[in-house]
């Protein structure tokens, strides 16, 4: 005895209202615990290994590796044993799923013979028949329903009770992914025409794009019967339109879709283009003592100290003279928030793309205690395991893109914060030391800020006091 539970995609958080499935973690037929993952997603802000709050076994799983899911979408049906709807039943085998009988018709569940009917009101919706499905073959019924609309119903085995479907002419359709229903509402395919690649007959999203790619428009042959155009005279055809030109023989370029970390960037970067008007200012500053401090703190021995972390602190101390920019403003209310806790952001470049972990009460934490947390934030990012919630909630960020071999940049502020400090490589030019030409490490310090929370001088305030920590580090230690 088992019970067909359907697992959706659940929310995420953060806002998030979809992810891509990178890798399923489970087969149809395997035995799942309760809380195991089943499928590895890829969300706009961190690869995601999604746990199943049902122990059974996986009777089917929806969307193809590389397939957009939108929160609330199934993932997979768990036959749960005993009717426990949090798998805490007996253990469970595959033939005690449907009683012995083994089958699993994908898209529908699995056979069981005491699965609950339910009862469907009349509506003006598509038509619902109870009909039986015979042992071995597929479910029967005649009444059409909507083109696309998914049924995820139990069948019966022989001599259990009769299920509730939803079926078109040409038979019951295998229930087909959102994101696979959506892009034949766009194209207008109608499913109940196609032919499913997938097991079962199941329709998938390819199927879709061959339907689409087969009715691209091309030159067009009259019907039969229907008379030959006249050719039109010479001189009219110097001038004739040429719209009834193939266009698809014009050359294209590649098309990269924009999604998951990449469509996350460029959501956020053209919504922060858009809503601030932000403005840059920027100055070279002399690091040469900033790395020797570093280098003194380093040879004492203990947690070596990066130069990220020394950056992070004189950013912390900063803020903290200029609250102003630890800030967003709400256009709503006509507010600008002057938030109490710095939680620094600071870019990293992966292989996904740029991602920006979040140091949670940067201003709380010792030097030391800054650069173990973004040495630990880092690799997470680099192995693509950091949290959601790891990537969100900042209210400042430091962009060091010094580390791609470049002086200087105008960052673009990471919406909805107020501020962003951009750091260039340190490299040796030559400097006035006091006094005399020397070469010294110079680097490239620019500040882009939200002109809405403050004005030139307190943002020209800020990036001054980063600049004299940067050439003197007693300033940070005399000022704190």
């Amino acid at each position: 005895m088992a019970v067909v539970r359907e697992f959706t995609l659940p929310d995420l958080g953060e806002g998030l209202t979809g992810a891509e499935i990178v890798r399923w973690l489970v087969q149809v037929g395997d035995v799942v615990a309760v809380d195991q993952p089943v499928v590895e997603v890829e969300t706009a802000k961190a690869m995601v290994d999604v746990p199943c709050p049902y122990g059974g076994v996986v009777t089917a799983r929806y969307g193809e590796e590389g397939a957009e899911v939108p929160v609330g979408a199934p993932l997979v049906t768990v036959a749960v044993p005993g009717g426990s709807d949090d798998g805490s039943g007996p253990p469970v085998t595959g033939s005690a799923v449907d009683g012995g009988s083994g089958n699993v018709l994908v898209g529908y569940g699995t056979a069981a013979p005491t699965a609950r009917r339910r009862r469907v009101q009349p509506s003006p919706g598509p038509l619902r028949e109870t009909t039986a499905a015979a042992p071995g073959g597929p479910l029967r019924g005649a009444p059409a329903a909507a083109p696309g609309e998914p049924s995820h119903k139990t069948a019966a085995a022989p001599g259990g009770p009769v299920p509730e479907t939803v079926v078109c002419p040409t038979g019951p359709l295998p229930v087909i992914s959102p994101l696979v229903r959506r892009l034949a509402r766009e194209h207008d395919v109608d499913l109940r025409r196609l032919k499913g690649s997938g097991p079962e007959g199941l329709i998938l999203r390819a199927d879709v794009e061959r339907a689409v790619a087969a009715t691209a428009p091309a030159s067009v042959a009259p019907a039969p019967g229907t008379p030959a155009p006249v050719a039109p005279a010479p001189a009219a055809t110097a001038t004739a339109p040429t719209a009834t030109a193939p266009t698809a023989t014009a050359p294209e370029g590649e098309r990269v879709p924009l999604r998951g970390v990449r469509g996350a960037v460029a959501d956020k970067l053209a919504r922060s283009r858009r809503e601030i008007p932000d403005a840059s200012c920027w100055v070279d500053a002399d690091a040469t003592e900033l790395l020797a401090a570093r280098k003194a703190m380093n040879a004492a021995g203990g947690p070596k100290v990066s130069v990220l972390a020394l950056l992070a602190r004189i950013c912390t101390a900063a803020l903290a003279r200029f609250p102003e920019l630890n800030a967003t403003v709400d256009m709503g209310s006509r507010e600008i928030i002057r938030l109490p806790g710095v939680h620094l952001g600071f870019a990293a470049q992966t292989d996904r793309g740029l991602v920006v972990p979040v140091v949670r009460d940067a201003q709380k934490r010792t030097l030391e205690g800054l650069s173990e947390e973004i040495a630990r934030l880092t690799e997470a990012a680099r192995t693509g395991t950091l949290a959601p919630a790891q990537l969100t909630g900042g209210t400042f960020t430091l962009n060091n893109y010094g580390v791609f071999g470049v002086d200087g940049s105008t960052p673009i502020i990471n919406h909805p914060e107020a501020a962003m400090l951009g750091v260039g490589r340190i490299s040796p030019k030559a400097w006035v030391h006091q006094g005399e030409l020397a070469v010294r490490q110079v680097v490239q310090l620019s500040f882009t800020f939200d002109h809405r929370v403050c004005d030139g001088g307190t943002a020209g305030g800020f990036l001054r006091y980063v600049a004299d920590c940067v050439e003197q580090p007693m300033v940070l230690l005399r000022r704190l």
